[in-house]
């Protein structure tokens, strides 16, 4: 069974166009030396394989290659060690970094969006992005005054592995790579406590004259979502070559987005130790929310700009000259950096930590290149210890966890406990059931006995759609409590006020 099962993934390999044909014989060897077996017999009957060149029966296929691994005494028979090998198996297939480099810097020269669909085509058939953990996740959109809000609950990445803990506390610590963005990654086998990336490829990108890499993520919360990131291991920044790095990228890649998280914490992303963007093929509802009052900035009066109608704070500008955004956007950063209101509850800094920052989103829209400036502020009082303008307490049912660049845009990434949360609330509601009886669930109590009697009619065939709908507006409301400035009379005059001093 071991030759067939080999025969099998090189030939998925075939047909995706990761290995060429004449690499079939170099490939079966190199499959052959991880399960420390001399002899390959090929199937007299040929199996059913993926002709078609989608990935469908990937995880079919490499299910048995595991099994025979554990087996075999290769690897243990966890997810962990059951994860590092398939990425192990499936480096034999995928072609070398120069190779993809090569590959992507020819398919440029027709067009940026050739280069992009060969390299997201290539992360997903390598299984570095996992398609059958991909559609696990649970996705639906909201409607909300602001526009539809993608809401998703993350089922992608594995769940932590007993074993795999137990085992990482007896392992020494270990420093290299220094953090799952560094470029060191690419090739890395891994470690109990540590992905595999032995099938990960990277593109080189120059972004204001420094080296920098570009990537795909491998949970793809959203079409095409890449990674790009500084090829040193150097912390977030938000500056003007950060804007003068975005659309550098733009200018590259015009059919993508591109965003920073911000550089502070409580608003910044989860990984401020190492300076990267984020972006992708994907039109967010911010991107589609309207601008709802125009301004003018002296010394810019060239340059289109306007608050953007979305629950957190955006300055939105727009120009044929990226330049001119450029220099704006410092401006505007400057200024913010420094900006106290106190009437506003915006504080610059206190006891000498700054609390000002900005999410910036670039884009290209027409001939117009485009910049969304979010306005940030991370000051924490005791009433709100996490953060003032970060999801209070009364919504930590649904969503605790910091709003960075990918939720400041309008796409919820939700914890995946909500999935069962949301079964057993299902069941509980139609049963007639205490939801606070449940510790599981103990915590949507007061919510659910704040929505339900807006509907006339709960059952079977409607509960599913009122939570999704209900998690929805929570998540809007999180939004809402992240926006430094209210989309009230009172917080657009605070937003005017800070405008006023550009």
């Amino acid at each position: 069974m071991l030759s067939e099962n080999i025969y099998k993934l090189v030939q998925y390999g075939i047909d995706t166009g990761l290995t060429p044909e004449c690499e079939r014989n170099y490939t079966v060897n190199l499959l052959l030396d991880l399960f420390k077996e001399d002899a390959y017999v090929p199937p007299e009957e040929v199996p059913a394989t993926t002709s078609d060149g989608s990935a469908a029966d990937l995880e079919e296929i490499l299910r048995p290659l595991l099994d025979e691994a554990v087996q075999r005494g290769i690897i243990s028979d966890s997810i962990a060690h059951r994860d590092l090998f398939d990425a192990k198996l499936m480096n034999c297939l995928v072609p070398r970094p120069a190779q993809v480099q090569k590959e992507f810097r020819e398919r440029y020269k027709n067009s940026p969006k050739e280069a992009t669909d060969y390299f997201y085509r290539l992360s997903q058939d390598s299984d570095y992005i996992r398609r059958y953990r991909i559609k696990k996740d649970r996705k639906w959109v909201t409607e909300s005054v602001y526009g539809d809000i993608d809401i998703t609950i993350n089922l992608s990445k594995p769940e932590k592995d007993p074993k795999a803990i137990a085992a990482a506390k007896n392992a020494k610590s270990a420093s290299y790579p220094k953090c799952q963005l560094c470029a060191e990654n690419e090739g890395y086998a891994g470690r109990a406590d540590y992905p595999a990336r032995e099938n990960h490829r990277i593109i080189p990108l120059t972004l204001n004259n420094s080296p920098w890499g570009f990537q795909y993520s491998p949970y793809v919360y959203y079409n095409e979502h890449c990674i790009v990131f500084n090829k040193k291991h150097t912390p977030m920044k938000i500056d003007r070559e950060t804007f003068v790095k975005l659309f550098d990228f733009i200018k590259l890649f015009p059919h993508y987005f591109i965003g920073s998280n911000a550089d502070l914490p409580i608003v910044g992303g989860s990984i401020l130790s190492h300076d990267h963007f984020q972006g992708g093929n994907y039109t967010f509802a911010m991107a589609k929310a309207p601008i709802e009052i125009p301004v003018i900035i002296p010394n810019y009066e060239d340059v289109e700009a306007g608050i953007v109608k979305w629950p957190l704070s955006v300055l939105r500008i727009r120009h044929k000259d990226e330049k001119r955004l450029i220099e704006l956007a410092v401006h505007i950063l400057d200024v913010w950096r420094g900006y106290t209101d106190a009437a506003a509850f915006v504080f610059a800094e206190t006891d000498g930590e700054p609390h000002n920052t900005i999410t910036p989103i670039a884009r290209k829209r027409g001939g117009l290149f485009e910049l969304d400036l979010t306005l940030r502020n991370n000051i924490t009082t005791e009433e709100h210890p996490l953060g003032v303008y970060h999801p209070h307490a009364r919504y930590h049912h649904i969503k605790k966890e910091n709003i960075g660049l990918i939720e400041v845009m309008g796409l919820a990434v939700l914890p995946s406990r909500l999935k069962e949360e949301l079964e057993l609330l299902e069941n509980y509601i139609l049963e007639g059931k205490d939801v606070a009886s449940d510790e599981r669930i103990e915590k949507h109590a007061a919510w659910v006995a704040g929505f339900l009697p807006k509907y006339e009619r709960i059952d079977r065939e409607n509960i599913t759609e009122i939570l999704q709908r209900e998690v929805g507006i929570v998540f809007t409301h999180v939004l809402e409590d992240a926006g430094v400035y209210k989309c009230t009379e009172e917080g657009r005059k605070a937003f005017m006020r800070f405008i006023e001093t550009l």
